[in-house]
């Protein structure tokens, strides 16, 4: 049986680490921080890394609906969409993942833009 991404970086373990510093240049960014001013920010890192876990074939899924619902209020246009997007490319690079991982993660998290930006 051929190993996943999610097995191959680490797991759970690994991936936390890699979405607190996501969050924390997300939260850096002028543009972005703003989305989470009222975030229990705890509990946003654990779903994210059970969501990123999920686009690396790992034991968590998120439905079409779950991420629809998540942020249908948040008014997220395509530009913030696009600098999230960097943000996580970027931050996927500096934790030593292979160049066409990011790319096959990137692009799992890009297809999901129909769902995430509402504006």
């Amino acid at each position: 049986m051929a190993q996943t991404l999610f097995q191959k970086y680490g797991g759970f373990a690994a991936l936390s680490k890699l979405v607190l510093t996501f969050y924390d240049r997300l939260l850096d960014s002028p543009r972005l921080a703003p989305y989470f001013a009222n975030t229990d920010m705890r509990t946003l890192v654990d779903h994210q890394t059970k969501f990123v876990a999920s686009l690396m074939g790992g034991p968590a899924s998120f439905s079409d609906e779950v991420l629809r619902r998540s942020h249908r209020n948040l008014k997220i246009d395509k530009e913030a969409f696009d600098e999230m997007l960097r943000v996580f490319a970027e931050t996927l690079e500096d934790f030593n993942l292979e160049a066409q991982d990011v790319a096959r993660i990137v692009q799992q998290m890009r297809s999901r833009e129909h769902l995430i930006v509402t504006v």
